[in-house]
Order: C-alpha cells, then sequence, then structure tokens
C-alpha cells in the first residue's frame, strides 16, 4: 500500500515580527527549516517509518543554534541548560520522553531510547542521565551549547523574577521548541518533539513538549501533534490529545479539529501558540494564533489545505 506521505516541522511559534529579523537571519532559518525538512522527507520517501523521519527531521533542528532545542537551548536560572522531548509512534501508541536533562546532543533520540530500551515512559532528572550514560551516551561540554544571544538574554533577566519565552525583545517572545510529526507510506504516523525551555525558568519547570498528550501525541486512528506555545496552557488544555479527540469524538478533519483547538480552545484559557498535526492519509494542518511559526511542510501530492506540495515559511501569509 502506497499511502499519500507527509512530513511537517516546527521550529516555535511566538511574536515573529517581520520588521524585526534581518533578511539574512530570516535565510538562515529558512535554510535550517528547508534542510530539516528534506532530510525527514528522503526518510519517506526511501520506504522509511514515520518515527524515522520525526526522529531524523528533530536531530537535524537540535544541532542548529537557531532553535532552542539541544544546540540551541536557552539558559536557566542556574545558568545551565536542562533539555526535554518526547517522541510517540501513532501504530502502537508506544511513546518515550525525558525531562531536565543536560549535556545531551539529541534529546529526541534518548526519549526514543526510553521508549524503545526500557518499560518506561517519562524519565526526568538525574536517573534520565545515568540511564544516557548506561547507553553509553556522550556529554558535550557546556560551550557546546553555548550562544552569546542565548547569553545576553539571560545577562538581561537573570537577576529578576521574570523568564522569557525565547526570542523577541518582549517577555512573550518566541516559544522555542522543535518539533516534527510525519506520515509513511504505510499510513503510520509519528510524532515528536524537543526543547530548551524558557529562558532564566527556575526550580526545574517543565512545559507541555515532553508531555504525551499536551504537547506531542499520535494514534494512527486520528492524528499525530506537535505543540510549540505557552507550555502552561497547552499543558493545562492537553492541547495535542484535545486535537485527537475531536476527530475521534466529533468527526472533524484534522485541518478543522487544530484550528478548533488553536484558534478558540486555547485563547479561551489565555494562551497562545501553534501546532502542527498530520493524519493517516496525509492531509497536514499548522494553524497558529501568534505573529509566526517557524514552519515547513513536505507531501507526495497536492495539499489542498496548504495548497502545493511544499512550503517553507514564517509569518502569517
Amino acid at each position: 500500500m502506497s499511502n499519500t506521505y507527509s512530513i511537517v516541522i516546527h521550529g516555535g511559534a511566538g511574536t515573529l515580527v517581520k520588521g524585526l529579523m534581518t533578511p539574512e537571519k530570516e535565510e538562515q532559518y529558512k535554510a535550517a527549516l528547508n534542510e530539516a525538512l528534506e532530510k525527514g522527507y528522503a526518510v519517506l520517501e526511501n520506504d522509511g517509518c514515520a518515527m524515522d523521519a520525526v526522529e531524523t527531521a528533530v536531530n537535524y533542528l537540535e544541532d542548529s543554534p537557531l532553535f532552542n532545542a539541544g544546540k540551541g537551548s536557552v539558559f536557566t536560572n542556574d545558568g545551565t541548560h536542562e533539555m526535554d522531548a518526547a517522541i510517540m509512534d501513532g501504530k502502537t501508541l508506544d511513546a518515550g520522553a525525558i525531562s531536565l536533562i543536560t549535556g545531551i546532543k539529541n534529546p529526541v533520540s534518548l526519549a526514543r531510547d526510553v521508549m524503545e530500551k526500557t518499560d518506561h515512559v517519562f524519565l526526568a532528572g538525574e536517573g534520565a542521565m545515568r540511564f544516557a550514560d548506561s547507553l553509553g551516551y556522550k556529554l558535550e561540554s557546556p560551550e557546546y551549547f553555548y550562544d552569546e544571544h542565548r547569553y545576553q538574554q539571560w545577562q538581561n533577566i537573570k537577576d529578576s523574577h521574570k523568564f522569557q519565552l525565547d526570542h523577541s525583545m518582549k517577555k512573550e517572545g518566541k516559544f522555542g521548541t522543535v518539533g516534527a510529526v510525519a506520515c509513511d507510506k504505510e499510513g503510520n504516523i509519528a510524532a515528536a518533539t524537543s526543547t530548551g525551555g524558557m529562558t532564566n525558568k527556575r526550580w526545574g519547570r517543565v512545559g507541555d513538549s515532553p508531555m504525551v498528550g499536551a504537547g506531542n501525541y499520535a494514534n494512527n486512528k486520528t492524528c499525530a501533534v506537535s505543540c510549540t506555545g505557552s507550555g502552561e496552557f497547552f499543558i493545562r488544555g492537553v492541547v495535542a490529545y484535545d486535537v485527537s479527540c475531536l476527530m475521534e469524538y466529533k468527526g472533524m478533519s484534522v485541518e478543522e479539529a487544530a484550528k478548533e483547538v488553536i484558534n478558540k480552545r486555547i485563547v479561551e484559557i489565555g494562551g497562545d501558540g501553534g501546532l502542527i498535526a498530520v493524519d493517516a492519509k496525509g492531509n497536514i494542518a499548522m494553524p497558529f494564533n501568534t505573529e509566526g511559526m517557524y514552519r515547513a511542510f513536505k507531501t507526495s501530492r497536492f495539499n489542498e489545505q496548504a495548497e502545493g506540495k511544499k512550503l517553507i515559511a514564517i509569518y502569517k501569509e
């Protein structure tokens, strides 16, 4: 069976105002999104599975200093980096997640190892680090994660009680998360999400990204979802699972369900951000209620909702 196959990726949503970014920076972001997209799509094109496609795409984004995940992770109040990630297989409903880890180059791969090599779903902190050590993960030095722009962001607010959601000059900022969802030729879907959290976050704060059903979810019966936004609200709204529920119980399409959650339900409780989603027929959705969302998709046939076979975008079109 050769299903329509698709991959969608995001690099965060938020206050991405067109005039604030230099054309060079914009090109860098688009080039990075394109590269991650093409790497993930190549997996699908070569008969690979959705799980491998989303991990491949997210790994590339984790390795880029442009995004708040992996290498580009922001500084905590203690001047360290704490990363979270999750991955889920829509075919089996197996999932793996890790939180509050440091020094790991590709957190999403560690999350997949939790899924495939333990009987657990979610490992955090010191225990997650011991698990990584048992698998021979190499720890990167703090210098690997050092980015001057991120450091200055932290310096500006580190002595206050403020925290910041990544790139912008005001507190709303950009919600720094990366994610991918994919549907392979067999009609199996998967979702992966990875983040470096909030600048100046305290007390081991964890957002929605590693939480199954909040920031990341996949089920072949409905959809695969990866979220980016004000994590506290996405947790309360159980956003990723809510999209799936609207499809399962109300018979909505992936696009209708995603729009309902992002443009209405999450807004009603004060949340902002966006999500990417795909169903088992390769249909996609990329709604967001902020000024922009780093996003890209590629599909094996013309996509009516998104008009075309490929798109790389930052702002509202």
